[in-house]
């Protein structure tokens, strides 16, 4: 199979989770620029940080036209992250290959976790800006140092921290994602290595596409059905990659 075909396929499934989950299919584009287009780890956290920028730039355009994004709230919240985020980007460059790729494994491990467990209640508490503070900070960090967007952290963050309602959170977290995705690019400027925009490029526009797609089948499959899918998927990818960090 060409590398195009593989491309394009790996952006479509990328796609057609973040439109039907509204966040987490960034998560699959790392494993799926290693071990299947032959990326290095380092240089498939940079692309994934591109095709996260486009994707989620794409979906905040469409959230921003239905009112759905707190501008505000946002900005303050990625402000939290950028500097996180440059200095994750900047320090991935110097990280053996095995460490990040075990730590990715880690993440899509915490993320499966997350997408299994029921949703708890929330306590409204009232706004406490060093939590918000922190929040932003780590999840700039992991965007910074993973290449990913961090949609499965930032929603609930918002959710719980910020007191946003989930819709409004879904399209707020794409603003942070944008955010500290920039951030993070900058840092890593001259430092990610043969990014083969050949590849970088349909894969992105076939996530894209997919994404509207996405979010038709949302309609068509209960949410919870999709988000075990995902979460078994991503469990699967957390044991294989932990396995071959340390093989």
């Amino acid at each position: 199979m060409s590398i195009l075909i593989l491309a394009l396929a790996a952006g479509a499934v990328v796609g057609l989770a973040l439109g039907a989950l509204g966040g987490g299919g960034s998560v699959l584009a790392v494993p799926a620029l290693i071990y299947l287009l032959g990326f290095t780890p380092a240089a498939a956290t940079t692309a994934s940080l591109i095709i996260v920028t486009v994707t989620s730039a794409t979906g905040l355009a469409a959230h921003a036209r239905d009112g759905n994004v707190a501008w505000r709230t946002g900005v303050r919240f990625a402000a939290a992250g950028i500097i996180p985020a440059f200095l994750a980007g900047a320090a991935t460059a110097h990280l053996p290959q095995a460490a990040l790729t075990a730590a990715f494994a880690v993440l899509a491990g915490v993320a499966a976790v997350r997408m299994l467990r029921p949703a708890a209640a929330v306590a409204r508490h009232g706004i406490r800006p060093e939590k918000a503070a922190a929040a932003g900070a780590g999840l700039g960090a992991v965007t910074g140092f993973l290449g990913v967007g961090g949609g499965f952290l930032a929603v609930p963050a918002l959710v719980d921290v910020l007191g946003l309602r989930m819709r409004q959170a879904v399209g707020t977290s794409l603003l942070v994602i944008n955010v500290n995705s920039l951030a993070a690019l900058a840092a890593r400027t001259g430092t990610g290595g043969d990014l083969r925009w050949a590849v970088i490029g349909p894969f992105a526009a076939a996530a894209v596409l997919a994404a509207w797609d996405g979010k038709r089948l949302a309609a068509k499959i209960s949410g919870g059905t999709l988000q075990r899918i995902f979460a078994f998927v991503l469990l699967g990818v957390a044991v294989f990659m932990l396995a071959d960090a340390f093989t």
